[in-house]
């Protein structure tokens, strides 16, 4: 499970795979905020790429954990990703419904975990759709699958470890949620979290990541993003955002540029939002 793959596949390149032989497993990723009164799975029974199968970041989650998102213990995302006939020889495509959104955090998941043969189809959804390629409500069998694990610590952290970034400017924090929410100048839609943002953080809202249709930003808008922040590339790097899921489209990004040394806060702004004991800057 060491040999790397493409972060990204195109719709052109995932229309030819699925006519091949190739062991190919393709998972929609999709998951919407709540104001968004989207029902991600219901979705995809009326319309998905053919082949696909539903992943979902839910169950791919603690669930005896309080706060969202956070990272499962082995054994559960092993059951979970078993479901789905995934196998350590396979290879992985993630999508989602918003073309770039959730699909990122899915990919990170597997990264975790230590499956490298693992891809995002750059556009997602919406672009397939709009270049009019097949979708089918048809929903594909599945055999039980496997694969050998191996966690790779170093693509986490907790609050502790951001903690200790606070102090040093040679290591850097960038929150991907937007910028009146990282000012503190709206409102958090979880209840009962603090507006504001981690002390001595950078703001790059994952909107300014992704093109107009829906695909990641090339190499070079990207270098020129991240410079024109004062992120310098050659330092440690923590990605935030509310919880979890952007951030690794902003992981995503740093590493289609070739950053190494970078590394997701699970609990994001749904765990430091809600302690009183760690300090909060704000724009008020």
């Amino acid at each position: 499970m060491s040999e790397e793959f493409k972060q990204l596949v195109s719709t052109q390149w995932l229309e030819e795979h699925l006519r091949s032989k190739e062991k190919l497993k393709i998972l929609d990723a999709s998951w919407y905020l709540p104001s968004e009164n989207r029902n991600p799975k219901k979705e995809f029974l009326v319309t998905h790429i053919p082949g696909s199968h539903y992943f979902d970041i839910d169950l791919f989650s603690d669930p005896n954990h309080q706060l969202p998102h956070m990272v499962p213990s082995v054994e559960r995302f092993c059951n979970e990703i078993s479901k789905l006939g995934v196998k350590d020889e396979d290879h992985i495509v993630f999508y989602d419904g918003l073309g770039m959104f959730s699909a990122a955090r899915a990919w990170w998941l597997l990264k975790l975990f230590g499956f490298n043969r693992v891809s995002v189809l750059d556009g997602g959804l919406p672009k397939w759709i709009s270049e009019k390629r097949v979708v089918t409500s048809e929903i594909s069998a599945s055999n039980i699958g496997h694969i050998t694990p191996k966690f790779v610590r170093q693509l986490v952290c907790d609050w502790k470890k951001v903690k200790t970034f606070l102090p040093r400017r040679s290591r850097q924090i960038i929150d991907a949620r937007s910028s009146e929410r990282f000012r503190g100048l709206a409102a958090e839609p979880r209840p009962g979290l603090r507006s504001g943002h981690i002390p001595g953080s950078t703001n790059i809202c994952y909107k300014e990541l992704i093109n107009e249709d829906h695909t990641i930003k090339s190499q070079a808008s990207l270098l020129a993003i991240f410079s024109s922040k004062g992120i310098d590339l050659s330092l440690p790097i923590i990605t935030s955002c509310g919880s979890g899921v952007t951030a690794a489209i902003l992981f995503l990004a740093l590493e289609l540029v070739g950053v190494k040394d970078v590394a997701i806060y699970d609990g994001s702004w749904a765990e430091w939002g809600q302690r009183d004991d760690l300090d909060v800057e704000t724009e008020l």
